[in-house]
């Protein structure tokens, strides 16, 4: 049997979305709690990059939810953990989703491909009509 180290969460913020405006404290916060563990400031521009996408589309899609920011330490390693919750439509075909240029609406469709390759962990749980839950880890 594997045993894998637990994440501890060293620190956690969460920002609820319900507008355009609500996307700058996402940059913010993911750029100051980047910035906090060490990543360089090409990274916290990728790192905040990757929460901005996903803040987008639940505003843009979902018109409501949260994001969660957290510190992580495993072992040595620290990392950043961003969680994108919302109840809205759902994504009806996340395989789909995940192609670079395919859009629902009215975007460039290269969001949640963006998210994938800048982060180090990616997963994407949808149910229509229920929602979309994402988590994506960068670690250094």
């Amino acid at each position: 049997m594997l045993i894998f180290p637990m994440n501890k969460i060293v620190e956690e913020i969460s920002i609820e979305l319900y507008e355009p405006s609500d996307n700058a404290q996402v940059i913010y916060t993911t750029r100051q709690l980047a910035s906090q563990i060490g990543f360089d400031e090409i990274q916290q521009v990728l790192i905040a990059t990757a929460a901005s996408e996903l803040s987008t589309n639940i505003i843009r899609y979902a018109e409501k939810g949260i994001i969660t920011i957290r510190i992580l330490e495993n072992d040595k390693l620290y990392g950043i953990e961003l969680i994108a919750e919302d109840k809205g439509p759902g994504i009806a075909n996340i395989d789909m989703a995940m192609q670079e240029h395919f859009s629902t609406g009215n975007g460039l469709g290269l969001g949640l491909p963006s998210v994938r390759r800048i982060m180090d962990e990616f997963d994407i749980q949808s149910k229509l009509r229920q929602g979309t839950h994402i988590i994506a880890k960068k670690w250094r």
